[in-house]
């Protein structure tokens, strides 16, 4: 499949606003100030502070992961995407190590939930309590109110626990007697689980699964990996000293600029005839939904992004299928006896899909291609 080479073809005019520097700290006072403020064209980070924050995250977080750069990078866009990142792989290989370092390198709100048989809906959402003074019901904000909420092992709770995600993960809001309740912003689930098979687990339901915008397996290190990190942490904790190298109101004016990254029409289209492969191919017997195009697009341009870019191409879609899609599918009994994964049948997909070819420049001002919508002459 091609790589766009966009030295000179997709030279572009910035979409980015003048921001904050990323060097610059926020400050609590200036945040006070600067709540309630409506976002503006100028309020955007530009792609500077963007590759500049993103970086000072990555280098923290990577202080713990060893030898797992394209894992952080993932975690990273589904930060920017505003998506939920579900972790699953084999106990001990570092899932809840990943969820708590990139939850400590920023200066947020964080909560933990351990998912146990015995957790009940409202240890996750809160509960209305009777005030004997105040003779009214008081609301106990449950651990769900914070700005990264850290799902550990979130399969070992029932299916009527997992669904008190439900409302909070889609519509970042919180329904209690009737009462409607604002999570805050930034707010990022970050769930980890052990594979279906391993002892005491339940199966996500499907409208769980598909509320993560992305999947991640972490794997085994490497040899020189594994050894660098008992080197490094064999008699300490890593995340002992790690301190937060960016602030949650720098995460919002960044999630801001990747909401300006500009997606060509060809790139659209790309997604959704990928999307839309899904739900026909015969190894699958349930495809991929409407949000998951949406997911698609939104981490195809948190990617474009952090590869220091205001648009998105096909590769950037290429690179991110199979993270967004696979966890949604289910293959069919057939495909499960031939031993067919979902992550095989999207790598199937992506080699018979068509990628589509870079505009044609002639009549059209010169550089934009994917970069901008196209300004006739």
């Amino acid at each position: 499949m091609p790589v766009w080479c966009h030295a000179e073809l997709f030279r572009v005019v910035p979409v980015f606003g003048v921001g904050r520097s990323a060097s610059q700290s926020v400050g609590p006072e200036k945040v006070r100030a600067e709540e309630g403020r409506v976002t503006t064209y100028d309020d955007r980070a530009s792609l500077t502070d963007l590759t500049a924050t993103v970086e000072r995250v990555r280098s923290s977080v990577e202080g713990v992961i060893e030898g797992k750069p394209e894992v952080v990078r993932l975690s990273l866009t589904v930060l920017l995407a505003e998506g939920h990142l579900l972790i699953e792989d084999v106990p001990g290989v570092g899932k809840t190590m990943l969820a708590k370092a990139l939850a400590r390198s920023i200066d947020c709100s964080v909560r933990r939930i351990q998912f146990t048989p015995d957790l009940l809906p409202s240890d996750i959402t809160g509960v209305s309590i009777w005030d004997q003074q105040r003779r009214d019901f008081e609301f106990k904000p449950g651990a769900i109110f914070a700005q990264i909420v850290i799902g550990d092992e979130i399969n070992r709770a029932s299916p009527k626990t997992q669904s008190a995600l439900l409302e909070s993960m889609e519509e970042r809001q919180v329904t209690i007697d009737g009462q409607t309740y604002e999570l805050p912003s930034p707010f990022m689930v970050v769930a980890t689980q052990n594979p279906v098979e391993m002892e005491g687990t339940y199966p996500l339901p499907e409208a769980q699964r598909d509320r993560f915008m992305a999947r991640v397996s972490i794997g085994y290190p490497s040899a020189d990996a594994e050894l660098q990190m008992l080197d490094i942490h064999g008699g300490v904790n890593p995340l002992d000293d790690l301190q937060p190298v960016a602030h949650a109101h720098e995460i919002v004016k960044l999630i801001e600029a990747v909401r300006g990254v500009h997606v060509a029409e060809a790139v659209r289209r790309y997604a959704v005839d990928l999307v839309a492969a899904t739900r026909t191919h015969p190894e699958l017997r349930l495809g991929a939904s409407p949000r998951a195009t949406l997911h698609l697009l939104r981490a195809a341009k948190a990617s474009a992004a952090l590869s220091g870019r205001e648009y998105a191409l096909p590769d950037d879609v290429q690179a991110l299928a199979v993270a967004v899609l696979a966890h949604r599918l289910l293959p069919t009994a057939q495909a499960q006896l031939n031993r067919r994964t979902a992550e095989q049948v999207v790598q199937e997909i992506l080699q018979s899909t068509p990628v589509p070819a870079a505009p044609h420049q002639s009549g059209l001002t010169m550089g934009r291609g994917y970069g901008q919508p196209p300004r006739r002459l």
